[in-house]
């Protein structure tokens, strides 16, 4: 066990802290601290998203961000950390299902741009257009020649985005195979989580060196000076958490400002 400072016994004492303490499964007073200091951190950092989202608005700018990783990587709970106490009028989370038949016929970023927000908006894509570079091709969704089209096309359909004053924010959650085999088993025997468990899920542990293939190549060729790719390691879901916040609120340039 760590050495308790006094700024520890304060943070147990408060409100937050006693909380902590009465409801973990198990006592453990250095996952106790480790949970209270991330919750006040995060509450700090949501403020700030707070002022960000204030700022979006008032300036009339459109904000992209995309988070992508491997399944059960953990952007859906980054996302909703993200958003918690943002106002809902003003952003939207989009996770598209599998194309329509009309969709599949469509210029392929039709479907994303449909989702475009308005200028004072923040749009969050759980998965975007990205599938094509990685999903995609390793479930043999798409074909060779598509994959290659996406390819040649991604940077200059991001390049026109930035060009029309949009800010683009690229996020990718990697972990490794043993953390992503662990939160698969996990939710598989979670009733209130199985339902999240897909056909996909089921594959992705055998294809796992496939999807690092595609990975690799997907960061060769698009992580561009005019839209970069942040990767952060998910293995740990606070810290994780933690990070994709600060990186949105150093990316977009705000004011910060005492009141919102």
């Amino acid at each position: 066990m760590t050495e308790i400072t006094e700024k520890d016994v304060k943070l147990l004492n408060s409100k937050k802290g006693l909380k902590v303490l009465l409801t973990q499964p198990e006592f453990n007073l250095d996952k106790s601290l480790k949970s209270i200091k991330y919750e006040k951190e995060l509450k700090k950092l949501q403020i700030e998203l707070l002022k960000l989202q204030h700022w979006v608005k008032d300036h009339k700018k459109r904000v992209i961000i995309i988070l992508e990783g491997r399944d059960a990587a953990g952007k859906g709970g980054a996302i909703r950390r993200i958003t918690q106490y943002l106002n809902p009028r003003l952003l939207r989370i989009v996770a598209l299902p599998k194309p329509t038949q009309d969709e599949q016929e469509q210029w392929y970023f039709q479907r994303y741009v449909t989702h475009f927000p308005k200028y004072g908006e923040i749009l969050f894509l759980d998965r975007s257009w990205y599938n094509r570079a990685i999903v995609e091709p390793v479930n043999g969704f798409c074909s060779a020649s598509e994959y290659e089209q996406f390819m040649r096309e991604v940077n200059n359909f991001e390049n026109m985005l930035v060009n029309e004053n949009a800010i683009l924010i690229k996020v990718y959650f990697s972990i490794g195979k043993e953390e992503q085999l662990k939160r698969f088993n996990n939710i598989k025997s979670s009733p209130l989580k199985r339902w999240k468990y897909s056909e996909l899920d089921s594959k992705a542990q055998d294809l796992w060196n496939d999807y690092t293939a595609y990975k690799k190549e997907m960061f060769l060729k698009t992580n561009t000076d005019f839209a970069p790719w942040k990767v952060i390691k998910a293995n740990k879901k606070n810290a994780a958490r933690l990070e994709v916040i600060r990186y949105i609120l150093d990316k977009i340039p705000y004011q910060k400002t005492e009141n919102i």
